[in-house]
């Protein structure tokens, strides 16, 4: 056995058990885990050398964590999305974070080349290359403890720490391209890509049919993460690219397959649990802070870079303070300055390239330990939640008459924001003293109710008395990108049935449901009671909230208010036992009391 490797290993046991011991929360666990092996190395113990074993499992570690990072990427973010006028709404985060990370890479530039100026680094890229570089995984992480991922700050942060970290992994790629010797083949990187691109298409529906025959001696989903990771690695090594870009384009290619949170957990556990540890305490290791100490260069860098590195993101704070209030645009400024994953990987290429002296990448790296202390803890102590409403799904209902207009007035205030809509005076001077949102729009045409904002919604329901109107209103909603559509049909025949099912249209028919109740009533009365009862009810909830997922439902701590009846998981019901696990976007139908039900809605449907 490996010395090195067990005092490594027992290291890597021990720090996070220290951190939850003695309540360390604001340092993250890389920064703990590399100022351990600083203690551990060359620095001051010497307790442990770079063996084989080590080395090996330090460059498979990093592979996972640039794996791991693609993975955090969240694609969703970048689709256009249509939203009600409201001011959250109004703030685009990723125009913000496009815009607020060119404005780091100008800053940047400006930095490296003052830092030439001054005579500390003459290598103006690479220099560059660190000073753009964020920490996505702590900034993830952090995000989640605030649960604000899904809040526009949330996304505004988060997308520059996307940006922050491809953008820098693409350009060293080139930079050791050029600096390799390599530059005439660069074009050659494009067929890294084309792999990438080649297996997602050839395992998206596959990846499907594997999760239905994947078992515990198989873990199918596991052996294709780590053959994705190895093809895509071997390519960029191929190709004259670094490996850690094809573990980067691996871990987005799994995530467009999108993987089931528990096949996600197992992935992350991977690598957490063992891998990446090893990484950081080796990179801590390797550090010489005698030869630093004793360097008066060296010395100089150090406090020399620590402000770089905080005065390269500080103008993002006057992009964030135009849309966000200035106490959280200033937290959240801190903690974009957090970086230290694609530091340690572009130090290791730079020191392969023999583009930086061992002394000067130890100077990096405790800058950056540094920042990626003070940034978390900054943010933490700075960020103040604001109050906002809760997230509710915006329903506009077309049409009023008796079966609409009482929807309207009992869809419970707190989940739903609810819009009536007539084209009809009468009605509109009928019903607007009974209505608290009703609105009047001069016509059906498609460019009034655009204008109106009614395709600015979650569902929409097309109640019109008219079936062929409210088929047309459907089909409009639907070309609109309205995610729910609901269509009131009295005298539907077949074919209309099958083509508005096909087009992903819901249909309401009065008939079906009287018929449908009043069979309840005669073979289940219990069920009708539950439905109709004032004080308990059935509820439907998606899980969104990342918290949750992973969780048995028995270690829930509500759940001995509410009954879970089934869950509706990528299209089949599943049965639950205490055992079951959460997944993320599991449906939950429940009984519960009002009061309860809105805790659960409110705790299992938020987006963090």
């Amino acid at each position: 056995m490996d010395l090195s490797l067990f005092i490594v290993s027992l290291a890597a046991l021990v720090i996070p058990i220290i951190m939850a011991r003695f309540k360390i929360n604001a340092i993250p666990t890389a920064v703990a885990e590399i100022v351990t092996g600083i203690i551990l190395g060359k620095s001051l113990l010497n307790t442990i050398k770079i063996t084989s074993s080590v080395s090996l499992l330090s460059n498979l570690g990093v592979i996972l964590l640039m794996f791991l990072s693609g993975m955090e990427i969240n694609f969703d973010l970048f689709k256009k999305k249509d939203l009600p006028d409201t001011k959250q709404s109004s703030i685009n985060p990723a125009r913000i974070a496009v815009f607020s990370f060119a404005v780091i890479t100008a800053m940047a530039l400006i930095l490296a080349e003052a830092l030439k100026l001054i005579g500390l680094f003459s290598d103006v890229m690479l220099a560059m290359i660190i000073f753009m570089t964020v920490a996505l995984g702590v900034v993830i992480a952090t995000l989640k403890e605030k649960e604000i991922l899904s809040r526009p700050i949330g996304q505004t942060i988060l997308l520059t720490a996307v940006l922050g970290e491809v953008i820098p992994l693409l350009l060293l790629t080139i930079y050791a391209s050029i600096n390799g010797g390599n530059a005439g083949k660069l074009w050659l990187i494009i067929l890294l890509f084309l792999v990438a691109i080649l297996l997602l298409k050839r395992f998206k529906q596959p990846y499907q049919w594997f999760n239905r025959i994947s078992k515990s001696t198989t873990q199918l989903d596991i052996r294709l993460a780590f053959f994705l990771i190895f093809t895509l690695v071997t390519v960029a090594e191929r190709v004259g690219a670094e490996n850690i870009l094809g573990a980067f384009l691996a871990g987005m290619v799994m995530k467009l397959l999108e993987p089931s949170e528990a096949t996600m957990d197992k992935l992350t556990s991977i690598g957490y649990g063992f891998f990446i540890p090893i990484f950081f305490i080796t990179t801590g290791v390797k550090l010489d802070l005698k030869t630093l100490i004793t360097n008066p260069n060296a010395l100089m860098l150090i406090p020399v870079l620590v402000l770089f590195l905080l005065l390269s993101k500080l103008p993002i704070f006057l992009v964030y303070v135009r849309s966000f209030n200035k106490r959280n645009s200033i937290a959240g400024t801190f903690l974009i300055m957090t970086t230290i994953t694609i530091v340690l990987p572009t130090l290791e290429v730079a020191r392969k390239l023999n583009a930086i002296t061992e002394t000067q990448s130890d100077a990096f790296i405790l800058a950056a330990v540094v920042v990626c202390i003070l940034g978390p803890i900054l943010f933490n102590s700075i960020f103040k939640l604001t109050k906002e409403d809760k997230i509710k799904q915006r329903v506009v209902i077309m049409g009023t008459n008796v079966m609409t207009v009482p929807v309207a007035q009992e869809l419970h205030d707190n989940w739903y924001d609810v819009l009536l809509v007539t084209h009809k005076q009468e009605n509109y001077d009928t019903y607007k003293s009974k209505v608290a949102n009703l609105k009047l729009i001069s016509s059906l045409e498609e460019t009034c109710l655009e204008k109106a904002g009614v395709f600015n919604c979650d569902i929409l329901v097309a109640g019109f008395i008219e079936d062929e109107l409210n088929r047309k209103i459907a089909r409009m909603a639907k070309e609109h990108g309205v995610q729910r559509v609901i269509a009131s049909q009295e005298r539907p025949k077949p074919e209309t049935i099958k083509n508005l099912t096909n087009e992903k249209i819901e249909i309401y028919n009065l008939f079906n449901v009287q018929t449908s109740v009043l069979r309840a009533l005669i073979e289940s009365p219990s069920i009708l009671r539950i439905l109709t009862d004032t004080k308990n009810g059935l509820f439907e909830v998606t899980v969104r909230n990342h918290k949750y997922a992973g969780q048995k439902l028995m270690n829930l701590d509500f759940i001995e208010q509410m009954t879970v009846s089934r869950i509706w998981r990528n299209g089949t019901w599943l049965v639950p036992h205490g055992n079951t696990i959460i997944e993320t976007g599991d449906h939950l139908i429940f009984t519960a009391k009002g009061e309860d039900a809105e805790r659960v809605r409110e705790e299992l449907g938020r987006k963090n």
